[in-house]
């Protein structure tokens, strides 16, 4: 009778083995589980970043305005009524500038 429990308890367990060890077993399972929400979150945060340049390509098209901003903050540009000022620090460094555009 001993006998019989014993092989019977070594059979369940090596039943068992896969189930938790083996190729999709349940511990692989939940390290994939695992890396896929991580990946969810890396993905959310790629797709706002896309939904913001689709915006920004989107007013870039359609309005003169933030064309006139890009200009003014990425080239320096200035417009035909605008007069250009720059103020010294005081302690005589000379500040870092863009070159004028023609």
């Amino acid at each position: 009778m001993r006998l019989i429990l014993l092989v019977l308890i070594g059979l369940f367990l090596l039943i068992q083995y896969p189930l938790w060890f083996g190729q999709g077993g349940w511990l692989s399972v939940q390290a994939l589980k695992a890396k896929v929400s991580e990946q969810q979150a890396a993905n959310e945060g790629l797709r706002q970043r896309n939904l913001a340049m689709e915006a920004e390509v989107e007013d870039l098209r359609s309005g003169t305005e933030a064309v006139e901003e890009r200009a003014r903050t990425d080239l320096g540009l200035l417009s035909d009524e605008e007069v250009y000022v720059q103020i010294l620090p005081a302690d005589g460094e000379k500040p870092e500038t863009k070159p004028p555009t023609p």
